[in-house]
């Protein structure tokens, strides 16, 4: 059961894990308070064109900066765009993921290797994960959970009272704007290991499983690190089995992601069947039906 981790790149893959799990937890409660899982999903598909850019420009060292700039791009324009109630959230979201990956898949069409670039970017390499990359995303973990600590309060009084927070003297814009760039940051940290599609996941699938176990967001946010932890941990292990002793070939990332969604399954199916069935009332008789 540890034996794989004392191989480097598995102790590498498993210590990025383990940062994004630390920041996904927390930013994955505000996510699901606020319902913008089709924003982080936006957010994950914007970022491509950054990424692509990057990797043209710098190669893999490139990507981190180009991610970052589309990601704080997107984050500015969505709220902006949003605000008012102008444009709908619905609506403003799809123009700019559209847009912005279709960018992306012209960008990187034009490379000779296009396949194998394309399956990269979208789903990651986790496998590869550098000791650079690891202090990058420690980095940005520790700013991010720095600014949650911060700004917590008015996050959480702005999703479930917007009046009340502007009468408490919270600005709502500066309140988007701060959420939608966390959530860009998340983005960011982790689109290198587990690809712009698999981000999301990592985002909304743990906090929704620890939604059907408690209803407190802070028991929410460390449940759902936990569960990213422990998915984490046995993808990439069986992973590691499936290839060196089976000769299956299982991709880390969506065998990490399969794990966290087979786990939210099971959840609900229990929480279903715990909970006490309505009762139907009864039909009435035929003189009662007649009368």
């Amino acid at each position: 059961m540890i034996e794989p981790f004392t191989v480097p790149f598995m102790a590498r893959a498993l210590a990025e894990l383990a940062l994004l799990a630390l920041i996904c937890g927390p930013v994955g409660v505000f996510v699901f308070t606020r319902r913008l899982s089709f924003v982080s999903d936006a957010l994950t598909h914007t970022v491509f064109p950054g990424v692509v850019i990057g990797f043209v420009a710098g190669g893999v060292d490139g990507i981190f900066p180009g991610a970052l700039v589309a990601a704080l791009l997107t984050a500015v324009i969505l709220t902006v765009l949003t605000r008012g109630g102008t444009v709908t959230d619905d609506a403003s979201t799809a123009v700019v993921l559209t847009a912005m990956f279709s960018v992306g898949v012209v960008l990187v069409s034009r490379r000779t290797s296009y396949t194998s670039d394309l399956t990269s970017f979208l789903f990651g390499r986790l496998l590869t994960v550098t000791p650079q990359q690891i202090a990058e995303t420690a980095a940005l973990a520790t700013l991010l959970l720095a600014l949650l600590a911060l700004a917590a309060r008015p996050l959480f009084l702005r999703a479930f009272d917007p009046t009340a927070a502007a009468a408490a003297g919270y600005r709502v814009f500066p309140l988007d704007l701060a959420l939608n760039v966390i959530i860009a940051l998340v983005v960011v940290a982790a689109v290198r290991a587990v690809g712009t599609i698999l981000v999301v996941a990592l985002l909304i699938v743990p906090t929704a499983a620890a939604r059907l176990l408690t209803h407190r967001p802070a028991l929410m946010a460390l449940t759902g690190t936990a569960l990213t932890l422990l998915s984490g941990y046995t993808g990439l292990l069986t992973s590691w089995y499936a290839s060196v002793n089976h000769a299956i070939t299982l991709p880390s990332a969506p065998t990490v992601v399969l794990l966290l969604v087979a786990t939210y399954l099971t959840l609900l199916v229990l929480d279903r069947l715990r909970r006490p069935r309505p009762v139907r009332p009864a039909r009435p008789g035929l003189l009662e039906a007649t009368s």
